[in-house]
């Protein structure tokens, strides 16, 4: 957009805050005739007005007069004959002129007017006069259809000369109005055609004629107005400015005006401005609908403004306004948006019990919101009872599906689900096969992943920087830092320039291979090239700082960091933490975190564990106690890791009876213990004797499908050998085979 435009916008917003409502103080413009009682509004006793001209047409001669005569009679008596038969007498010496003669004598007859007209057009072209006379009898007869059509057949001529056109069109609109309608709806219909059409600049200029007439154009009409305006020419801010004049000449805006406006000012990010106007709406005489709400709630729903919408939806059920579809969508994005998916799921089933079928979109939005979060098993449920509706999943919800089982590592379950996609007949896109590409590069199957990407180029797909940043990170991970580079090189060939994600892939990959020094050069050259490196840059680097004890270089980056004004993130200072716990540096780690309290940078699950393991790893049972219940008390919540974490120092303490009650806590949270936490639950109840907690923490290990250690396998074979279980027996020792034997093979061999 130009700055003269930027400065009209700006200069509507200030109109609409301060202008806008004087525009409708009561007693505002009093000269305005009458208030708005049907399609169109009058002024009355106007000075300034002119009467509408006296009809004259040309007058026939004695033998035109004869020979219209004769057809009139004709066709008014032909009874139910054919009107082609009636007047194939006549054909020869019809002419354009005598087509409007004779409707002077019929137009009380309107079906005979329409039969007559059709006739006439098939010997002769109507001339312009006769088709506006048509138009004005049709919408006199009310019939508003015809009307519409007949003008819209005249403008949908090729080569047609607009401005020229639309002069003569109008001015003989007007010479046929007084006596041939004189239904003021004439020029509506008129208007909406012209609006419709695309031509919003002839559309004014008949609403601006037609003021010298002391008729006002429709207020729906100037509805259809606003809509095309905001998607025409100079867009959105012209629809504002035509919303702020247009009162000061007589037109009174209802709730469809202020909606299409809020939508404008919603689709300008101008979400305070809009409600704003729905503030003022019954101020003005509009009371809000459905659509205002809905409308105002979406803006923020994407501006992320949860306590608005809350508040929105509040004032709705005060004035018991019931949400549509528009409106549940819109929380149910912003909920998932912002992680909330357990609520958007209530809102979900809230909508379906008050009758509302959600759409594909709605699903899909729930759907992707479920997978973000890695419940892939809740997902799949939405989309089999999605199926179960009879509502079609599309390729964005078949490629949400495949994001989620990608992300959580699930890549033969994301393969079937792309099976299923393309069985029946979906085309997946760049999104879709860059997810894949991506899973199988976290999960280092490279071969598939550029097998699939030579397919996305067969199939005509062009990948893009996320597609390359994807293949070379898999190869960065995989040690293949100058094949990623290579890769990286031909990106550029095809006109793609790398970005931060990019850059930080090659970081991580030389990190990982220990290459610091080339990572801290490419950093370099990132400045060079005038993409700075950011918080996840400088941490990778830190990382592998600590992971080699460098604690002083990893503190002098943070330095670097903080000087360039970034922010480290959480991840930033659980990086600093595990080097802290990993050298021993307990003392360091405490102190990074009780600053981390002191400055409101709240921990997570990850901060805590890493200093609780190390306090397991020295056997300080009750320092590791005195942190979990300091975490807890924090609000940061357990996750798995923390779990097995105090289990396996419990355990190792000879604490059983609080490794059991912390193995059952775990589970009904939903957690999974490791399997090294399994070994060391059973090993620790073996050496206490509590061989019944033994096997049923074995026979849950075995149910997960999860490794036992050798010497466990070795206890319970024996224990079932010498109990007669032969069956049993002969099972353990398979497994021994296949956990323990095979497995060390096989990573040998690697």
């Amino acid at each position: 957009m130009n700055r003269c435009a930027v400065s009209s916008l700006s200069h509507c917003f200030q109109l609409l805050s301060h202008c806008y409502p004087q525009t409708f103080a009561p007693n505002s413009r009093p000269f305005f005739l009458k208030r708005y009682l049907g399609q169109i509004l009058y002024f009355s006793h106007s000075v300034n007005t002119r009467p509408f001209p006296d009809y004259s047409p040309k007058k026939p001669t004695i033998k035109d007069s004869e020979l219209v005569h004769h057809i009139s009679i004709a066709i008014k008596l032909r009874s139910s004959e054919p009107l082609y038969r009636v007047l194939k007498p006549y054909e020869s010496k019809f002419s354009s002129d005598h087509l409007i003669w004779v409707l002077m004598n019929i137009k009380g007859d309107y079906g005979l007017v329409l039969d007559f007209f059709e006739w006439a057009c098939l010997h002769r072209d109507p001339t312009l006069e006769a088709h506006c006379i048509i138009v004005q009898i049709a919408v006199a007869s009310k019939d508003l259809k015809m009307a519409r059509q007949l003008i819209h057949d005249f403008w949908s001529k090729t080569n047609l000369d607009i401005g020229l056109s639309f002069s003569h069109f109008l001015d003989c609109l007007i010479y046929t109005y007084k006596d041939w309608g004189s239904d003021p709806n004439v020029f509506d219909i008129f208007f909406q055609v012209l609006v419709e059409a695309g031509m919003p600049y002839e559309g004014r200029k008949l609403f601006d004629k037609m003021l010298n007439y002391g008729l006002i154009i429709s207020v729906d009409s100037c509805n259809i107005y606003l809509n095309k305006l905001k998607d025409h020419f100079d867009g959105l801010w012209r629809a504002i400015k035509v919303f702020i004049e247009l009162p000061e000449v007589g037109i009174c805006w209802n709730t469809a005006s202020y909606n299409i406006i809020i939508h404008s000012l919603c689709q300008l990010g101008k979400i305070k401005e809009a409600h704003r106007l729905l503030l003022q709406m019954e101020l003005r005489g509009c009371i809000p609908d459905v659509v205002s709400y809905s409308t105002i709630i979406n803006g923020y729903c994407h501006a992320g403004k949860l306590q608005k919408v809350l508040r929105l939806i509040e004032e709705m059920q005060t004035i018991e306004l019931k949400p549509n579809p528009y409106t549940y969508s819109s929380i149910i994005f912003l909920l998932c948006k912002t992680g909330k998916v357990a609520e958007a799921e209530k809102v979900f089933r809230e909508m379906m019990k008050q009758g509302i079928v959600p759409d594909s979109v709605v699903y899909t939005t729930l759907i992707d919101g479920f997978c973000k979060l890695g419940n892939m098993s809740f997902a799949y449920r939405l989309l089999n009872e999605m199926q179960g509706h009879k509502i079609i999943p599309d390729s964005l919800t078949f490629t949400s599906i495949i994001c989620g089982f990608c992300r959580t590592g699930k890549m033969t379950e994301a393969c079937n689900v792309f099976q299923e996609m393309l069985g029946i007949g979906l085309e997946p896109d760049e999104v879709t096969y860059t997810a894949l590409i991506d899973g199988y590069c976290k999960a280092g199957e490279m071969k598939e992943a550029f097998s699939l990407h030579n397919q996305m180029v067969q199939m005509g797909l062009i990948p893009n920087v996320v597609t390359y940043t994807a293949l070379a990170d898999g190869l960065c991970k995989c040690g293949e830092v100058d094949t990623a580079n290579e890769l990286l090189h031909e990106m550029c060939g095809r006109g793609l320039q790398p970005n931060i994600f990019t850059y930080n892939s090659l970081v991580n990959g030389l990190c990982k291979a220990g290459n610091i020094v080339q990572a801290i050069k490419l950093m370099k050259d990132m400045e060079i090239a005038e993409l700075y490196p950011d918080a996840i840059t400088y941490t990778t680097i830190m990382d592998a700082y600590c992971k080699t004890g460098e604690m002083d270089k990893a503190h002098e980056l943070l330095r670097k960091m903080l000087d360039r004004g970034l922010q480290p993130t959480l991840v930033t200072f659980n990086v600093l933490m595990n080097g802290f716990c990993l050298f021993g540096m307990l003392e360091d780690g405490e102190r990074l975190l009780q600053w981390m309290l002191e400055k409101g940078i709240m921990p997570n699950a990850t901060t805590y564990n890493s200093l609780m393991k190390q306090y397991c790893i020295r056997m300080n049972m009750r320092a590791t106690t005195a942190m979990y219940k300091g975490m807890c008390a924090q609000g940061v919540m357990p996750d798995d890791n923390t779990y097995n974490i105090l289990i396996k120092g419990h355990c190792k303490a000879r604490n059983m009876k609080e490794a059991w009650f912390l193995r059952r806590e775990m589970i009904e949270k939903g957690f999974n213990l490791t399997a090294s936490s399994y070994n060391v639950l059973i090993k620790g109840f073996l050496k206490r004797k509590k061989f019944s907690e033994a096997r049923e923490i074995f026979d849950e290990m075995r149910k997960k499908g999860l490794p036992a250690d050798k010497e466990i396998y070795s206890f319970f074979v024996d224990i079932s050998y010498e109990e007669g279980n032969i069956e049993t027996t002969l099972e353990l020792c398979d497994e021994v085979i296949e956990n323990c034997l095979v497995t060390k093979v096989n990573n040998e061999n690697k």
